[in-house]
């Protein structure tokens, strides 16, 4: 009996701390920003990544690639996680369970909302440019914390749910930081990343197209 009430218990904090942050919407310009922040900053995110990739730096090229790499493959296995456990848990979002009380601020599907995959996502990838390149990482962190929040204030997750796709972001990211697992996306990234320097060789020759060092 004791683990149903801390259930409960649980989700009646969880509720009230929604009730806290999607309470304070209905103000402009806020609500455009974290409308925006919720659908669409994801999409920042992966740009960010795949320029980590792509762009030819000068300096910590070869730790960059080999975060957004990391990244991608984290984001990806995370998301595939969710699949089981969204259907395992099948918790309504706030605005299924809550309709006279959520303020949903965009439109959605009324599927289950344990966990977040966007919080799972964008952790993922978050945690695993960190590993390799702090500056980078930081700058996704941030990013991915905005849309955690974003997500819970326009209605659409409660923090538990963007607390637990958070949370299996960064342990897959982790998970794969481990030595074997690591060295694997390491080698894939460099192989990769020889082909596209060589592609740019080929392409701009006279632009004195760098390889990686």
């Amino acid at each position: 009996m004791g683990a149903p009430v801390r259930l409960h218990q649980t989700r009646r904090v969880d509720y009230s701390v929604f009730k806290d942050v999607n309470g304070l919407s209905g103000s402009q310009p806020f609500d455009a920003i974290f409308k925006f922040a919720a659908n669409d900053l994801i999409y920042v995110v992966v740009a960010i990544v795949a320029l980590t990739f792509l762009v030819p730096w000068r300096t910590r090229r070869l730790e960059r690639r080999r975060g957004a790499v990391a990244g991608t493959v984290s984001a990806a296995i995370a998301l595939l996680l969710v699949v089981p456990i969204s259907d395992a848990v099948d918790r309504v979002r706030p605005f299924v369970a809550h309709p006279h009380h959520a303020h949903l601020l965009i439109s959605h599907a009324r599927d289950a909302g344990f966990p977040s995959d966007h919080a799972t996502g964008a952790m993922a990838i978050a945690v695993a440019m960190l590993l390799c390149d702090p500056l980078i990482g930081a700058v996704l962190f941030v990013l991915a914390v905005i849309i955690m929040f974003a997500r819970v204030y326009v209605g659409v997750h409660y923090p538990g749910d963007v607390l637990a796709g958070a949370v299996l972001g960064a342990a897959v990211a982790l998970v794969l930081w481990l030595p074997p697992l690591r060295t694997l996306m390491w080698r894939f990234a460099d192989v990769c990343g020889t082909i596209l320097d060589a592609a740019a060789r080929r392409v701009a020759p006279a632009r004195g197209y760098r390889a990686t060092s």
